[in-house]
């Protein structure tokens, strides 16, 4: 999967509070953004959600990795 379109789930994810939230903003279904984000997870080595049944949270290596991958897509675009 592009690690650009895994950034762009983690950040809607995280800025809208929830997988389902995401998925409508990204036009994606809720299953295709958690494995995005799954596979972010995978691919930097730790968790950057918490989650329990009711909840999802960043965690503290979410909250610094959340505000350099708006860095990132915030440069993406403007070279786009």
């Amino acid at each position: 999967m592009d690690r650009l379109d895994c950034m762009r789930a983690f950040v809607a994810t995280a800025d809208l509070g929830g997988f389902s939230r995401a998925a409508a903003k990204l036009g994606l279904s809720r299953a295709m953004v958690s494995k995005r984000v799954a596979e972010l997870e995978r691919d930097v080595g730790t968790r950057l959600f918490n989650r329990t049944t009711r909840r999802l949270s960043l965690t503290e290596p979410g909250r610094r990795f959340h505000v350099q991958c708006g860095h990132i897509l915030g440069l993406y675009a403007s070279a786009e």
